[in-house]
């Protein structure tokens, strides 16, 4: 009938199926009476109801067993699950001697489960036992051979042994067992990096963003490559892709800013930075390379709170010492600006432009020709080299 729901054909239970053979077994054996001729008629006999019984028994022993095997194996099972629970769990605190002794039991209960194996296999792997982790996964692969995660686990071992072809393969016939399994793509992504095979790491990317298009990751490391190589379009759009996906991602802002500054783009540079900082207040490049571009625009307010935040998160980062040096003097602070300059050459002595920067405002602000002279002096040791500083210092020796 059209428009009908079939009916579904149902898997027979093992109690239907002992119902099966005791109806079958009744047939053959049992007939409740017997009609005999004897002398003067007929009469009834009782069938054979011994056998009845025996058959009836015999039935209830196959239930009882099957059901006490199929709760023993679920039961089993259950225990097995517990104690893989449990050892990753103690893997993920650091507790190497708990899952040691979690996957023991599970072993113990079940020496061929693979999940049990590959644990097993990760024990030993951070217990730096390499070799023996490297058996355990092969063994786990034997029972379960597109199990993703213990190849890409195998990979591993062999990338720190130095095989590359073997971790190869066994990265890509990870991402073959599971062709969305991240962490194999990006392994053998980076192993191509490694060998700097940059089209095969790149195709690799984008593999893995075929089938997880807003994989952070891989867009980052994508778009880090294309720019590495010049592809800044390229680059651009896929950086795009990632701020879109993901707002607060502060890498790809820091990325995108630098880019734009070597376009001279200094107003997405700016905005750009700005973003990065707003998702990850203590990058201190970004707040840098803000406050650098603020102080070429001539915003000495705002160059001094980034140049500030650099040094809130990192004391003693001596450039930006030097830059707040250079934006105090703009403002007129003059000792705010030597304690600035001389914090960077202390903090950095080999600093050339450092000690330049010191012996200008030692000459300019404070008309203190004998200290700049030794700051020039030191500028030129370092290899630095200005004519008007080679003016000023070769005079001093006519």
């Amino acid at each position: 009938m059209w428009g009908a729901t079939p009916l579904r054909r149902r898997s027979p239970c093992i109690a239907c199926c002992a119902a099966c053979t005791l109806i079958s077994l009744l047939r053959a054996v049992y007939s409740p009476t017997t009609l005999v001729s004897v002398e003067g008629g007929y009469a009834l006999i009782s069938g054979r109801r011994i056998q009845v019984a025996t058959v009836l028994g015999f039935c209830c022993t196959l239930l009882v067993l099957s059901t006490f095997h199929s709760v023993y194996a679920a039961a089993l099972q259950e225990s097995v699950q517990h104690e893989l629970d449990l050892t990753r769990a103690a893997l993920a605190r650091g507790d190497l001697k708990a899952a040691d002794e979690a996957v023991q039991k599970a072993l113990h209960l079940n020496p061929g489960s693979p999940q049990a194996l590959h644990l097993h296999g990760l024990v030993l792997l951070k217990s730096r036992k390499p070799t023996e982790a490297a058996e355990e996964f092969v063994r786990a692969l034997k029972v379960k051979p597109a199990f993703a995660e213990a190849l890409n686990d195998l990979a591993e071992v062999y990338a720190a042994q130095g095989k590359s072809a073997e971790a190869q393969q066994a990265l890509t016939k990870a991402i073959e067992a599971d062709p969305k399994h991240a962490e194999s793509y990006l392994d053998l992504a980076k192993l191509y990096e490694s060998q700097r095979d940059m089209p095969a790491a790149v195709k690799t990317y984008q593999g893995l963003l075929a089938v997880q298009p807003t994989h952070a990751e891989a867009l980052f490391s994508l778009a880090t490559l294309q720019d590495n190589a010049g592809e800044t379009k390229a680059a651009a759009e896929t950086l795009v892709r990632l701020t879109k996906a993901h707002p607060k991602h502060a890498d790809a802002w820091y990325l995108t800013g630098r880019m734009a500054e070597k376009r001279n783009d200094l107003v997405e540079a700016a905005y750009a930075y700005k973003q990065a900082v707003a998702a990850k207040p203590d990058l201190v490049d970004a707040h840098y390379n803000l406050g650098f571009i603020y102080r070429s625009q001539g915003k000495s307010a705002e160059a001094e709170r980034e140049f500030l935040e650099v040094l809130r998160y990192q004391p003693g980062y001596a450039e930006a010492h030097l830059n707040l040096g250079v934006v105090y003097t703009s403002m007129g602070m003059l000792d705010e600006a030597e304690r600035e300059y001389v914090s960077a050459v202390a903090l950095k002595p080999e600093y050339a432009e450092a000690h330049y920067n010191l012996g200008v405002f030692y000459e300019l602000h404070r008309k203190d020709m004998p200290r700049a002279l030794a700051q020039y002096r030191k500028y030129r040791e370092l290899g630095g080299r200005d004519d008007r500083v080679e003016r000023i210092v070769g005079s001093t020796f006519r």
